[in-house]
């Protein structure tokens, strides 16, 4: 298919609202904290934020706390990389999926409820798909 005319403008049109990584943080951000608490070891809390987009939250930010320093470094890197991946923009809804499907080779857990947890990460997914889904 050819264009008949000149192209003088373009429109994305998108249902997503597009964040910027230069995007200023605020004083405050309004979020929601998900609690983790794997049958081995200390519980971890996912707090997650959102930014006020064109009306419409969005997430921010990640971070998670723990008493178990044994996870300290990926836990990090982890926030640090999702975190940004907010920020960039767009859907982030892959997330939830790429880390439901990281599997620990020490075996996953049943989580009441909830059924088979494969990791520990998973469970973060599944607290990043709760969060998404509100």
């Amino acid at each position: 298919m050819q264009i008949g005319s000149k192209i003088v403008g373009y429109k994305v049109l998108s249902e997503v609202p597009m964040m910027h990584e230069g995007l200023k943080r605020p004083e405050v951000l309004h979020g929601s904290t998900y609690k983790i608490k794997p049958p081995s070891g200390a519980a971890l809390y996912i707090t997650i934020n959102d930014y006020d987009l064109e009306g419409k939250r969005v997430p921010y930010e990640m971070f998670i706390n723990s008493k178990n320093m044994e996870h300290y470094q990926w836990i990090i890197a982890l926030t640090m990389v999702v975190s940004a991946v907010f920020r960039k923009g767009g859907e982030v809804a892959f997330l939830v999926e790429e880390l439901k499907n990281v599997f620990d080779p020490k075996g996953g857990y049943f989580k009441k409820g909830e059924g088979f947890m494969p990791s520990l990460v998973a469970d973060i997914g599944n607290a990043l798909d709760k969060h998404l889904g509100q």
